[in-house]
């Protein structure tokens, strides 16, 4: 179960972070405006506060994994919000990331 949980909060991170970005991006570089640069804002503090509710203690662990969810997240958004296209180094590079945030959070450790 906590590694259920661990993966829902990773999800909902990768959620606020990039789309946070995201929406500062169309704020800025589309000249969206800024009601989209708050948004933005608002979304990226609250990733912050979604990172902290990680079962693991351990800040450095948890945020060198949650960057493998951040590549493979950002790959996705771009795909559904922007229409990119992802080609096949994109999506092994994507796995392999994923593979890394398994090995870091998840591993079984012997303390």
């Amino acid at each position: 179960m906590l590694i259920a949980r661990s993966a829902a909060l990773f999800l909902l991170a990768a959620l606020f972070e990039i789309g946070g970005a995201w929406l500062v991006w169309q704020g800025v570089r589309e000249h969206r405006g800024w009601i989209w640069i708050g948004g933005g804002i608002i979304a990226l503090g609250a990733y912050g506060f979604v990172a902290t509710l990680q079962p693991d203690a351990e800040f450095g662990r948890v945020l060198a994994a949650y960057g493998g969810v951040f590549v493979a997240g950002s790959i996705a958004w771009g795909t559904v919000a922007d229409g990119y296209r992802p080609d096949r180094w994109d999506v092994a590079g994507a796995l392999v990331c994923l593979a890394g945030m398994a090995l870091i959070m998840y591993a079984p450790r012997g303390r």
